[in-house]
């Protein structure tokens, strides 16, 4: 693989390869292709972030020119930028939402090891809850639906490190697990790199995923904030899908295992997530 001298370089992954739903057909069909525009500006900011080939430098330049041509009508060589920008145009919602993005992107270029919990939330305050405030600001909905927007997408970005854990170290050399608790379970980052947990490794994912437990429940809120009832069903679908995963990671080991949930399973919580938006 070689690095493109465009600004973008796409990795190939897209909305099919998304754990979650991103603008699925729940999303009112007049603002799909502006949650589209925000997803394509993500996704494309994302792949600068993880290219397993790029200079920090390269990246961090790369990705200001994302934020510079956001903001000028005149520029126009970041496709998804422009895209993103039109859409702001039209929808008059924030670009802050976006640009708190691409700060998490940038650290994603030099920060490669986490210190504690505090640092990774700080970390999905930025890379995680923008996406779900960009879309409740969408659909007219205000601040107050914020603590249960950011406790879910939060969650569901731990939810992705954890499945991901071993790769994003092979890979990039990234490790979002917090290492003191690493430390205190007697693990070591060099256990991502073997083909089977240890117990240190294994009991500390165990600890971050009972961190999400009250996080899951603060999410369950969120539907009950959303009039709309197409946001509405999805949310609720999403914390659903996301409890099944959580579960499913307890019971399963992502350095051997691809843990995702089955075309049926995943139905269910649908399913499931639909009924209890309702009833």
């Amino acid at each position: 693989m070689t690095v493109s001298t465009a600004i973008e370089a796409p990795s190939g992954k897209n909305r099919d390869t998304e754990n979650f739903p991103v603008g699925s057909f729940l999303i009112r069909p007049d603002l799909r292709a502006h949650v589209h525009a925000f997803y394509n500006f993500a996704r494309a900011a994302d792949d600068i972030s993880d290219h397993p080939l790029m200079e920090p430098e390269e990246k961090i330049r790369r990705l200001t020119r994302f934020a510079i041509v956001l903001g000028d009508e005149t520029a126009n060589d970041v496709p998804s930028a422009v895209g993103l920008r039109e859409s702001l145009k039209v929808t008059r919602i924030t670009p802050q939402h976006s640009l708190d993005l691409l700060t998490a992107f940038r650290r994603d270029a030099t920060q490669l090891r986490y210190r504690d919990w505090d640092d990774l939330m700080d970390y999905c305050r930025y890379s995680a809850s923008p996406v779900g405030r960009h879309v409740l600001a969408l659909h007219g909905v205000g601040e107050k639906a914020w603590p249960a927007n950011d406790a879910l997408c939060s969650a569901l970005q731990v939810i992705n490190h954890v499945q991901d854990c071993a790769d994003d170290y092979r890979e990039l050399d990234r490790v979002y697990i917090p290492q003191d608790m690493l430390e205190a379970n007697g693990g070591f980052t060099a256990d991502l790199s073997r083909m089977k947990s240890t117990y240190g490794l294994r009991m500390t994912l165990q600890a971050m995923l009972d961190r999400l437990g009250p996080m899951l429940v603060e999410a369950e809120n969120l539907p009950r904030h959303v009039p709309d009832w197409r946001l509405k069903s999805e949310t609720s679908v999403i914390c659903v899908l996301a409890k099944r995963l959580v579960t499913l990671l307890r019971k399963r080991d992502p350095l051997c295992d691809n843990v995702k949930l089955g075309k049926i399973p995943a139905a269910g919580a649908a399913l499931t997530g639909l009924l209890r938006a309702w009833f």
